[in-house]
C-alpha cells in the first residue's frame, strides 16, 4: 500500500500522537560506540550524521545538543508522494511561533517541535479534524 495522496483526507485523518520523552537532535561523524538501537532516526549528510534520539541516551554518550524536543507523530499513513500536508501544518505551526522539524519516513511524517510548544501544537493539529 502506497498510502493516502488526498491532501483533504490527509489533513481530516492525520490524528496527532503524542510520543513520550524528551528528544534531541546531535551529530556525530561514525556511528562508532552507538547502538542502533539507541536511535530513533537518522541520516547521513555531507557534513555529519545526524541522530535523533531519547535526552537520556544522548547525555549517556556525551554527545552535544541545543534544543530538548517532543516527537508528534501523524498516523495516518501518507503517502511519499503526497503534496501539501506538510506545508499545511507547518504554516499553521508558524502561524503560532512553533517551530518544527518534519521528519517523512515510509508510513508516516514526525513532526519534532520544542517541548515547551508540545500542547499547543497537538491543539492545533488536532483542529484539521474538526
Amino acid at each position: 500500500m502506497s498510502g493516502e495522496k488526498d491532501l483533504q483526507q490527509l489533513l481530516k485523518s492525520m490524528k496527532p500522537e503524542h510520543n513520550l520523552g524528551d528528544y534531541v537532535f546531535c551529530k556525530v561523524e561514525k556511528l562508532d560506540g552507538v547502538e542502533l538501537n539507541d536511535i530513533e532516526m537518522f541520516f547521513k549528510e555531507k557534513e555529519a550524521i545526524t541522530l535523533i534520539l531519547k535526552k537520556e541516551i544522548a547525555d549517556a554518550l556525551k554527545l552535544d545538543y541545543s534544543v530538548v524536543m517532543s516527537w508528534i507523530t501523524l498516523t495516518v499513513h501518507s503517502s511519499l508522494e503526497a503534496v501539501g500536508l506538510t506545508a499545511a501544518f507547518s504554516k499553521a505551526l508558524s502561524e503560532h511561533e512553533i517551530s518544527c522539524n518534519v521528519v517523512a519516513a515510509f508510513y508516516h511524517d514526525h513532526i519534532f517541535i520544542a517541548q515547551k510548544d508540545t500542547e499547543k501544537a497537538m491543539e492545533i493539529l488536532n483542529l484539521f479534524s474538526v
